[in-house]
């Protein structure tokens, strides 16, 4: 039996959307047409945050619970509409000089993405042929650590990047971790963004060793928090505010307050948790876009101290 289409208008765009009944997170009974429905609703917040950024997505056709793949290319029938850029691949797996990629600047392609089964939406720090405009510090916890360790490491973190008068605000992966999110200047190569965080990383490790590791090494995570500064290469990308995650609930990469964190810091409830889509509807009703600062632009990363 051929698959049920639906034919739509989204602002002046024609679609064809499919299977909308499909559960795509079985645990939670969460379908293709809900999730096309969130990422409709929660699209005002978050196409700021994609607008002029190359988008990798990670596509589970068959659910959260079957196989997934990452896709930077233009997949096949990708509509003339959808906005194209072709641009280097640095690390390419494929050994590919350029990639044509999309990058979702409106509703339309945001729908389209989704009816693709597109959860995650993953960006670089940069957009398209600038330098970064962005600093991510990734907070991965080794277990037994998880959420709540990440809480007093962010706190460190914004307090040393304050002392070099960079701004920063949290959001959770939408998984186990954290991320801090820092505008800066938009004039320093990732190498230079790189070897900030780098730098700043070894010393919050050098001064709270129990608490924090900055090396990779897995066998040093256990117990402590990574304080992933790599995130930074030009060819890395981060989940982007208020994408889907692929867990067991649809979890979201979410925007936080700082009196959050620091109550988490302190062990306070409600400890910061992973939020699922309805969740985070109800908090952009309440706080708007946490996040909103990173679209103003920062200042230049110190290169010493």
């Amino acid at each position: 039996m051929p698959a049920e289409r639906l034919r739509v208008d989204v602002e002046g765009r024609p679609l064809e959307l499919s299977n909308l009944d499909k559960v795509l997170y079985p645990a939670a009974g969460f379908t293709k047409g809900e999730v096309i429905d969130y990422y409709t609703r929660i699209s005002p917040v978050l196409l700021p945050h994609l607008r002029d950024r190359p988008v990798t997505r990670i596509r589970f056709p068959n659910g959260v619970d079957d196989k997934s793949f990452f896709e930077k290319n233009t997949p096949a029938a990708t509509p003339d509409w959808v906005r194209v850029e072709n641009l280097p691949a640095p690390g390419s797996t494929k050994g590919r000089e350029t990639i044509d990629y999309v990058v979702a600047d409106d509703l339309p392609t945001l729908v389209w993405l989704a009816n693709l089964a597109a959860l995650e939406l993953h960006t670089p720090q940069w957009k398209v042929g600038e330098h970064p405009d962005m600093m991510v510090v990734d907070l991965d916890p080794g277990p037994p650590a998880g959420l709540a360790e990440c809480c007093p490491v962010a706190v460190l973190m914004r307090d040393r990047l304050a002392d070099d008068g960079i701004e920063s605000y949290p959001k959770t992966s939408g998984k186990k971790g954290m991320q801090l999110c820092c505008p800066i200047a938009g004039t320093q190569s990732s190498d230079l963004v790189s070897d900030y965080a780098r730098r700043i990383a070894q010393e919050l490790e050098k001064a709270h060793p129990k608490l924090i590791v900055s090396k990779m090494a897995k066998n040093l995570r256990p117990g402590k928090v990574f304080i992933d500064w790599s995130q930074n290469n030009a060819a890395k990308t981060t989940v982007a505010p208020y994408s889907l995650r692929a867990q067991s609930v649809p979890s979201v990469s979410t925007p936080l307050t700082w009196d959050e964190v620091e109550a988490g810091a302190r062990g306070r409830k409600p400890a910061v948790r992973q939020f699922t889509a309805a969740e985070v509807l109800a908090r952009v009703e309440e706080y708007d876009d946490l996040l909103a600062p990173l679209l103003d632009g920062g200042t230049e990363l110190p290169v010493s101290r």
